[in-house]
């Protein structure tokens, strides 16, 4: 068993960052998106995954990610030179894949439920393939399944204009080496991509065994701002053991789960968790309220922080005002001017400097 995960794409729904980074390696709770899907995967046992990745950040998910060491897996990475579909990444994978049956994961998908359990069931029904599902309040912006009631899969449409269910494909999929026939099968849509439900739809057509199954806990599409913001909440609020390494003054204090990485000291800061604070971080005069994650090499001086994410190397100086509900991309620098306004809202991206007038 082999699995991929596509780390390609724009991102374009989280711009400005995104201008500048691959979308997979924003940090939810200080770690990588793409990180915790390695981890979901490496943690069934599969151990040999391949990364599909683009020309613009490849690099990038590479240096950052590494051979798979730290998963205890080992790592592929497979170019795709245009994104042209989730089946087309499929198809560009078949040399690495060969007939092994495999998971496909969307790097930017987080979810609760382990992936143990629809593995097995996969592996033991001997399907071609295993889709996982959950209600969703708009099904048109994503692909959707109609099921009939022994959970056998009866149609699939990508982005319906009018759905025939609530069901909504999450990005996690289960496939045995049939899949690659449907694929060469199928033409581009609309849009120009080979699309997977297509492919999906081709097996379905075959009288092929395809299954779904729905996820029980939380699912995050990790795609926009307040997605991004949500989702760190959430790992916050489930993942988070509370663990002090760095330095705090006399005049600094923490409540509930707090973390706090070597090398960071705190002078004069209240920090109320759920919160991250990487390494090498300097905060000062700071209230740092529930919700927040703050990555390595941050500086904060007389900032009031609350749901919100900092990556790493920002510094946000002089803010007197509360930052709620913002992502400040690597390497920005917010401080304030004379005057200022009364309410503050950002998404910063990389590199940025900005004064407040």
């Amino acid at each position: 068993m082999k699995a991929i995960i596509l780390s390609g794409g724009k991102g374009t729904r989280l711009r400005p960052l995104t201008y500048t980074g691959a979308k997979q390696l924003v940090p939810v709770a200080n770690k990588p998106i793409l990180w915790y899907g390695i981890e979901a995967i490496a943690a069934t046992g599969i151990t040999d995954i391949g990364i599909i990745i683009s020309p613009e950040t490849g690099a990038e998910v590479k240096a950052k990610t590494g051979d798979g060491d730290r998963f205890g897996a080992n790592i592929t990475y497979i170019l795709q030179e245009s994104p042209a579909g989730l089946a087309h990444a499929v198809k560009i994978a078949r040399p690495f894949l060969g007939d092994s049956p495999f998971v496909m994961y969307l790097g930017d998908n987080l979810i609760q439920n382990e992936l143990g359990e629809f593995l097995n069931h996969f592996k033991t029904e001997q399907m071609d393939s295993l889709i996982l599902l959950r209600p969703v309040a708009n099904p048109s912006a994503f692909g959707v399944a109609q099921v009939d009631d022994q959970g056998r899969v009866v149609q699939l449409v990508e982005k319906p204009k009018v759905p025939a269910s609530n069901l909504a494909l999450v990005g996690i999929y289960f496939f045995a080496n049939t899949i690659h026939a449907s694929i060469d099968r199928i033409q581009p849509s609309a849009r120009g991509e080979l699309e997977i439900t297509d492919a999906i739809q081709d097996l379905i057509n075959q009288q092929k065994h395809i299954e779904a199954r729905q996820i029980e806990g939380w699912w995050l599409d990790t795609g926009k701002k307040d997605d991004l913001l949500e989702a760190n909440q959430i790992i916050l609020d489930t993942c988070l053991k509370t663990e002090i390494s760095g330095e705090l003054d006399a005049k600094s204090q923490t409540f509930g789960r707090v973390q706090i990485g070597t090398g960071s000291k705190l002078i004069n800061c209240t920090v109320r968790g759920p919160v991250v604070i990487g390494n090498d971080c300097h905060l000062e005069n700071c209230f740092i309220g529930p919700y927040s994650s703050i990555a390595d090499q941050v500086t904060l001086v007389d900032v009031d922080l609350e749901h919100s994410v900092i990556l790493k190397g920002a510094q946000v100086i002089g803010i007197h005002q509360r930052i709620v509900d913002s992502v400040i991309g690597q390497r920005a620098h917010l401080k304030t001017a004379p005057q200022r306004p009364k309410a503050l809202r950002f998404m910063i991206g990389d590199d940025s400097q900005i004064e407040l007038a």
